[in-house]
């Protein structure tokens, strides 16, 4: 099944359609995020993607104060958990500027919900919903955002099998354009991430169900992940976006910089037109090769018309010539005369037989 973004065919016969998640990376700078925009575009992205999250809306100060300690990517935080939230916000104020310079710039304009009220106010403005990860566990939230008739595009990080599943359940009754992506939330920009990016599990989603668009969020910076996940079938392939790793910010370290991620979509095409057909036969530009790389019959010495071939008269050698008798033809071979006088080295043909 495909579905449509904004009039973009996204499927198993479709490109692979690019999301750029330029996040907390706009630093609170609307110019800056404006920039991020363009720079996008331009390393290959087909959208730019931001998050409307306001912080009480979506952390408990008091929450992560009783938590005791920073856990994951937070313990380097120099502030606390709630002023991070605070300063990484968008006000929803930018959402018609950051709309319009995604539309002069010829890119999709995507941004993920965290509350009933941003995903009431980017209706008018999204050709399609993301579901951040952590929503998993706010599985109403993530149907909410189904009940608006568009693709809905489900990230699967922090959560087992059964926590998939319910939401599939949930919202596969509501709206069927699902895109369904494998998720490692791991932020911290460590090496050992790729130990548990597991995206064998795109094939489990594709087993259990065969009419979801596959996807991956990722959070590391290779190009082999995303080169992998689409071999394994996912079409939509979202990153982090930002144009200077060494900023301060929570998002800056693990985000791809335009040079990486233009290296990537590089490679991804590149896999694209090397997938081609499931069908197994001789390809067009083998078509020279499959005369002078494949083996066929010839005399191993000279033969006189009437003789009786045996095996110690024939060689399987290059080229094949075309008509030439096959090495599979032996059997057929052996016991029958030889029609006319062959020098040595002549590729045997059935008209050669008698």
């Amino acid at each position: 099944m495909d579905i449509e973004v904004q009039g973009r065919k996204i499927g198993l016969k479709h490109p692979t359609y690019f999301i750029a998640d330029v996040a907390a990376n706009h630093d609170g700078d609307l110019k800056r995020a404006i920039e991020l925009i363009r720079l996008a575009k331009l390393a290959g992205a087909d959208a730019a993607k931001f998050q409307n999250f306001r912080a009480p809306k979506i952390v408990s100060n008091y929450g992560f104060k009783t938590l005791g300690e920073r856990l994951s990517h937070q313990a380097k935080w120099k502030k606390s958990v709630y002023e991070v939230y605070e300063d990484a916000s968008i006000p929803f104020e930018w959402t018609p500027t950051l709309k319009e310079a995604c539309d002069e710039f010829d890119i999709h304009y995507f941004s993920s919900p965290y509350d009933y009220e941003a995903i009431e106010m980017l209706d008018t403005y999204v050709p399609a919903y993301k579901a951040g990860s952590s929503l998993i566990s706010w599985p109403q939230a993530i149907v909410r955002m189904a009940e608006y008739g568009k693709p809905i595009l489900i990230a699967t990080g922090d959560s087992e099998m059964s926590d998939v599943e319910r939401v599939m359940d949930m919202v596969m009754p509501v709206n069927g354009q699902i895109v369904l992506m494998q998720c490692n939330t791991n932020y911290t920009a460590s090496q050992s991430n790729y130990d548990h990016l597991h995206l064998n599990v795109l094939k489990t989603y594709a087993a259990k169900w065969p009419g979801v668009i596959l996807g991956l969020s990722d959070h590391t910076q290779s190009a082999a992940p995303v080169v992998g996940a689409v071999a394994l079938g996912a079409r939509i392939i979202e990153r982090h976006f930002t144009d200077d790793n060494d900023r301060e910010g929570p998002d800056h370290k693990f985000a791809l910089n335009p040079e990486n991620w233009a290296h990537m979509v590089e490679e991804v095409r590149i896999l694209e037109r090397s997938l081609g057909s499931a069908e197994k036969h001789v390809a067009d530009n083998e078509k020279e090769t499959y005369i002078v790389q494949r083996h066929c019959l010839r005399v191993a010495r000279d033969v006189k018309a009437g003789e009786t071939f045996t095996e110690d008269m024939l060689e399987v050698l290059r080229p094949a010539t075309p008509g030439a008798l096959m090495a599979w033809d032996i059997p057929m071979v052996i016991g029958k005369k030889a029609a006319v006088d062959m020098p040595y080295g002549k590729d045997l043909r059935l008209s050669d037989l008698k």
